[in-house]
């Protein structure tokens, strides 16, 4: 609780309500499927902010995703987890998390709409600047905002941390008008160093504003500080707390580049 001057009760009750307000948004996606966002965003900031559509780990739209949002928030950013499995639905069993996944990249064209339908969400609240829209993705989220990034999909910038990098789908020249930062840990047992080699040949042959970097000794997973819960159910990520802050920082630098400002920290 604040503690206040009596000269000072109005700052102090204007401060308290400045916070970082959140709620849940039902939305639809193209081909029916029912979808929950998770939308956070400063009160404190006056007007329209940049909007940052975070996806989630290939678990779903779980606590991990929706702090991740928060944080983004505090940073001065409209920020919408949006859910790509439908129903909000999540797990913490890796055979589901892997139905889940290849049911969401069965169709190329669905997952785009699915992606598209949460953009034009986050796009829609008062507080979001829609021509400033940028995309982070953790693990298979990772994965969909390259996706996103080479479909040409609206996007000044995408981030992705310990994404899948490999496509059915690769850039052409031309294609990919948003930045493109991948943050990607060095020991990753999941994404070989010929998926880094191929997804930095591809987007140099695309002619993409495109920055990887590689994380030594981080494994899959290693911005999640509960990574390491999943380590005895036969999954290789580890949370590693010196990738996780420097992925942020490029992160941060990123954005504040991209959207031509820094947002306050």
């Amino acid at each position: 609780m604040r503690h206040c001057l009596p000269g000072l009760l109005l700052l102090c009750s204007a401060l308290a309500h400045a916070e970082v307000q959140t709620r849940e948004i039902p939305y639809t996606a193209e081909d029916g499927t029912r979808l929950v966002g998770y939308y956070a965003y400063d009160d404190a900031v006056d007007g329209k902010r940049p909007g940052i559509v975070v996806v989630h780990e290939w678990w779903g739209l779980n606590d991990y995703t929706r702090r991740r949002a928060r944080d983004l928030a505090e940073l001065g950013y409209a920020a919408l987890a949006i859910d790509m499995y439908g129903e909000g639905k999540n797990t913490e069993h890796p055979q589901d998390a892997m139905t889940f996944m290849k049911a969401a990249l069965a169709n190329a064209d669905a997952a785009r709409h699915r992606f598209t339908a949460g953009m034009d969400l986050l796009k829609a609240q008062e507080q979001t600047d829609p021509l400033k829209i940028g995309a982070v993705g953790y693990c298979f989220g990772g994965k969909v905002v390259l996706d996103m990034a080479r479909q040409s999909v609206p996007l000044e910038g995408v981030v992705s941390f310990h994404g899948a990098l490999a496509t059915d789908s690769r850039a052409v020249p031309g294609s990919v008008k948003a930045r493109v930062l991948v943050e990607h840990g060095a020991a990753d047992s999941m994404v070989s160093s010929d998926d880094a080699a191929a997804l930095t040949a591809e987007m140099i042959q695309a002619g993409a504003d495109f920055r990887l970097v590689s994380l030594p000794g981080a494994k899959h997973g290693f911005s999640n500080p509960g990574a390491d819960a999943f380590q005895a159910k036969g999954v290789d990520v580890a949370y590693d707390e010196a990738a996780d802050k420097r992925s942020w920082d490029d992160m941060k630098r990123f954005f504040a580049e991209t959207f031509g400002g820094k947002p306050d920290a």
